[in-house]
């Protein structure tokens, strides 16, 4: 499931209701992002995912010549969003394998929240005696190094900010019953008439100023100046000299296999370096920040220095003499940026299913939900293959319908029946992506 901050902004942009509001998914983003802040997103090296903004220590007002104050006459809209879910579960069942093992599973979720915030948006005229200061000349170096990159640089123009200091909690139980004659879980053991009770209750608070969703509109540099495209969105390149092209439109789930396979193709990694890389990448995967590094050295030429896990493998690719590196550099550089997409929680379970072994059954399933579901636009229910589901153990399934749930998709762990949500498209297909490439990996 999705985390406690990310389901919360999540709901109360979708309550506002408009749609171009982002909410913002981690804790630590929502004290960086302010209005005027300068946003960056890369052009993805897929056709079927787009990258996720990255909030800057940059504002629009340190790239322009010093002015005088700017007249910004923000309009505030306060308001108070209130959310209480709860929702129950049971699954019973039995097991003979040499013990008879008989249960009933009760599972009870209550998820709460209580923000009071605003909706602090910038007036027309804001934007309009901001447009008078000019670049200043040299070009700062920050946006000479964005140039070079490729990067498309975005402004904060509108934010929804808390007035108070919320307390998110997350209280959930689960009520196992039943006549046992084996150790069912770790928790409920015994021989007879047995039960067991398991409580977990998690709380975050968030501080009071925290922005948790906000608006913004692409920078665009031209030749006598500077302008936002107010209208538009992602449709142009903040550098038009440079960059990586226009967004192409997605197609089909075939071009997305081919997109996959090409990449892995044009890699041809050594056996030695595959593994080098594999278990390394393994190490990472609990610390995004360390994986951004990773991604942002291996576009540099030639390639930067780290340390840690991601030092190895670049000195791994250094070393890969049969090839020039370039192939298997733009294979990682696209796992990485398919990662990226995913959140934090789906890096822990990926972490999981490559100890349980189960990466390649976990990709025939996504890619079953995907070729047929690709191109719907609507909410429609679909039933998982029973063929595909019999080879995994209770837990790898459990990981398993978690990693689909974190897509967007509402799993029931003892149901196959699931709805079709056409949000999740975007990372059930980089999900695909990943399980692909790092399936190829671990042969190794």
């Amino acid at each position: 499931m999705p985390s406690m901050f990310e389901r919360t902004t999540k709901k109360l942009v979708k309550e506002i209701g408009d749609q171009e509001l982002r909410p913002v998914k981690c804790l630590v983003s929502a004290t960086k992002i302010h209005r005027f802040s300068l946003i960056r997103r890369k052009k993805a090296r897929s056709l079927f995912w787009q990258l996720p903004d990255i909030p800057l220590d940059v504002s629009l007002m340190h790239i322009l010549e010093p002015g005088s104050s700017v007249p910004d006459a923000a309009v505030e809209v306060p308001a108070l969003f209130s959310d209480t879910e709860v929702r129950k579960q049971q699954a019973a069942g039995s097991v003979n394998a040499g013990a008879e093992v008989g249960f009933l599973e009760e599972t009870t979720a209550c998820q709460g929240s209580s923000l009071e915030y605003q909706i602090v948006s910038t007036p027309h005229e804001t934007w309009t005696e901001l447009q008078k200061r000019k670049l200043p000349d040299p070009e700062p170096a920050f946006l000479k190094q964005c140039r070079e990159a490729g990067v498309n640089l975005y402004v904060v123009t509108e934010t929804v900010e808390l007035l108070n200091s919320p307390v998110l909690q997350d209280l959930s139980t689960v009520n196992v019953s039943g006549k046992f004659s084996i150790p069912l879980n770790i928790w409920v053991k015994g021989k007879g008439q047995a039960g067991g009770l398991k409580v977990r209750e998690k709380k975050l608070t968030v501080p009071k100023g925290s922005v948790v969703a906000y608006k913004r509109k692409q920078l665009v540099f031209k030749e006598k100046g500077w302008d936002i495209y107010h209208i538009a969105d992602d449709d142009q390149e903040t550098f038009p000299a440079g960059g990586m092209g226009p967004f192409t439109p997605r197609t089909d789930f075939k071009l997305l296999q081919e997109e996959v396979s090409q990449k892995v193709k044009a890699a041809e990694l050594s056996r030695d370096t595959q593994a080098v890389v594999f278990f390394n990448l393994l190490a990472m995967l609990g610390d995004r920040e360390a994986l951004q590094d990773l991604m942002d050295t291996l576009e540099l030429e030639p390639f930067g220095h780290l340390d840690g896990p991601g030092g190895t493998i670049l000195t791994e690719l250094r070393k890969d003499s049969r090839y020039p590196g370039v192939g298997s550099k733009f294979l990682l550089l696209y796992l990485l940026e398919a990662l990226m997409v995913l959140s934090d929680i789906q890096h822990d379970l990926l972490a999981q299913s490559i100890e349980k072994r189960i990466l390649v059954r976990q990709r025939d399933l996504v890619r079953s939900i995907l070729e047929p579901n690709f191109n719907c636009s609507q909410n429609i229910p679909f039933t998982l293959q029973p063929k595909l589901l019999a080879p995994f153990h209770r837990e790898g399934l459990v990981i398993t319908y978690e990693l689909l749930d974190e897509c967007g998709l509402k799993m029931k762990l003892n149901s196959p029946r699931s709805t079709w949500d056409p949000e999740a498209q975007e990372r059930l297909s980089a999900l695909y992506g990943t399980l692909s490439v790092l399936k190829q990996l671990a042969e190794a």
